[in-house]
């Protein structure tokens, strides 16, 4: 879908209306600017949204008409003239990985001790012949 610029017609006569349509509008996803004249009641809506959706939004707040819809051509760039600098690359300077380099390591101390994660608890015993209850 591409960007358009569409102009709504609204009967917006109180303050508090204006608001809920600004903040209705400005909900949709796609919505690039909303301007408004307060004189004629106009809103232009621009960017790459569903107009109609925007128009069923607003008529359960106050009287709207769509107006006008264009399509908004995107604006050419024109190339900039590539400058001829010799910058020398920054250096990489590498740190050795230690045992501590990860926040989150398994500390190796809880296999052999009592350990209580949550609630429950878990015993962990070096005896081939135990039996253990979590």
């Amino acid at each position: 879908m591409t960007a358009q610029k569409s102009v709504l017609q609204l009967s917006v006569h109180e303050e508090r209306i204006r608001k809920k349509v600004w903040a209705t509008v400005s909900k949709f996803s796609g919505v690039t600017s909303i301007a408004m004249d307060d004189k004629t009641g106009k809103m232009t809506v621009v960017g790459e949204v569903d107009v109609s959706v925007i128009v069923k939004k607003l008529r359960k707040i106050c009287n709207a008409e769509l107006v006008t819809v264009e399509v908004v051509k995107p604006p050419e760039k024109k190339p900039e003239p590539e400058k001829l600098t010799s910058v020398k690359p920054a250096e990489i300077v590498a740190f050795p990985v230690t045992q501590f380099s990860y926040p989150y390591q398994y500390n190796y101390s809880y296999a052999n001790s009592y350990y209580h994660p949550y609630d429950n608890c878990r015993v962990v015993v070096e005896e081939p012949n135990t039996c253990v209850v979590m």
